[in-house]
């Protein structure tokens, strides 16, 4: 319970003491930098300069959870806190490497810019090498090193996931082929050996019946009810064979899809329904694979795009049933991944192709994710094995 709570008050900080402490010494760099220019004193430094620099520190300690608040705020004070150095630069290389080359970076980068212009003002006429250099030292390097940052960071995230997903579907692909081989040795114990047992018993029952005496008759019995035994253990066998896979509860149907979401949402998750009540009937096996489209759509959603808002949609026009889940970006700033929680992309591929229907997947234009398949409802089509 300690360790949880001191996790809950360090979440500003990725949950680590150590980048607290990173933080407080960044944020009172500039400050010391301050004291030490003045002798130790700041008995000449005027009272807005000194609120400027305490709110210079407070602002950086908080800057990994409020990147670009705490660069607008750090340009503000900057034109109090003239030849303070640190602060403006690593509120700058924060936001950048943060949000990456979004429109929140670039509204940091002019706010600097709008700051300089106090200072350039004071100036005795317009000196554009000072200018420049100020410029480039104080906005672009450090701007330049959080998108690399950024990038950096988001390659590595990708190539992690892309090789998490190839390892799930290498597994899925030899539990299938695992599942394909014990089905094979089902067909064939079945057809072969369920049958021969099946003859020795009807052979059996033929010679009780036409028995001459009374100990053929009961050996007669006894090869029968032998012959019975072994086709029930048999059968358990291929049972045994062919379900290895425990069973889909009963909820996994259109009829979960609302406890599933609300389960989600009671977790912190932001998601909405849209779905008819009561909820489309549909064949079962089109219920489970609509079930779990829904329960893996929401599962890359809140592994993938944390806190982001997600769009669950389900109808049915009688001919047909659409299931759509769609998730926005991630306000935190990461990229989307493809799904890749479950059975991935491949197993979800595997249940809407075994009832007929098709599976669509993608980015949508404002980076979110759209999982989008469709089920036929005609017997027909559904019962296609």
């Amino acid at each position: 319970m300690q360790v949880e709570q001191k996790r809950s008050w360090l979440s500003w900080w990725d949950g680590s003491l150590r980048s607290l402490l990173f933080d407080l010494a960044v944020a009172a760099a500039p400050v010391a930098g301050e004291f030490y220019a003045h002798g130790g004193r700041l008995g000449d430094t005027s009272p807005l300069a000194i609120a400027a620099l305490i709110t210079g520190f407070l602002a950086l300690v908080v800057r990994r959870r409020f990147p670009f608040a705490v660069a607008v705020v750090l340009a503000a004070a900057s034109t109090q806190m003239v030849g303070v150095i640190g602060a403006t630069e690593v509120a700058l290389y924060t936001v950048a490497s943060k949000c990456g080359p979004r429109l929140t970076t670039w509204l940091a980068i002019g706010a600097h810019l709008l700051a300089l212009v106090p200072m350039v003002w004071r100036w005795d006429g317009f000196h554009p090498g000072p200018l420049t250099t100020i410029v480039v030292t104080s906005v672009v390097v450090p701007v330049l090193i959080g998108l690399w940052v950024f990038g950096r960071r988001r390659v590595l995230v990708d190539y992690r996931e892309k090789a998490e997903q190839v390892e799930r579907e290498r597994k899925l692909l030899a539990e299938q082929a695992v599942e394909a081989q014990r089905r094979e040795i089902a067909r064939e114990m079945h057809d072969v050996v369920a049958h021969r047992i099946g003859v020795v018993s009807r052979h059996a029952d033929v010679l009780a019946a036409n028995a001459t005496d009374e100990r053929s008759a009961e050996l007669a019995e006894i090869i029968r009810s032998t012959s019975a035994t072994a086709m029930s253990e048999l059968h358990e066998m291929l049972r045994a064979l062919r379900d290895d896979a425990e069973p889909e509860p009963a909820s996994a149907s259109t009829t979960g899809i609302a406890d599933l979401v609300s389960g989600a949402v009671e977790s912190g998750a932001n998601v909405r329904l849209d779905m008819a009540e009561p909820a489309p009937d549909v064949p079962p096996e089109v219920g489970r694979a609509a079930y779990r489209v829904v329960q893996e759509g929401l599962t890359n959603a809140a592994k993938h795009a944390p806190n982001a808002a997600v769009q669950v949609t389900v109808r049915s026009d009688g001919d047909e049933l659409a299931v759509t889940v769609t998730n926005r970006r991630s306000p935190r700033g990461h990229d989307v991944a493809l799904p890749s929680s479950g059975f991935g992309l491949v197993g979800m591929r595997e249940r809407v192709a075994l009832t007929g229907g098709r599976l669509q997947t993608g980015r949508t234009e404002d980076g979110g994710y759209r999982v989008h398949a469709t089920f036929p409802l005609h017997s027909d089509d559904t019962s296609s094995e």
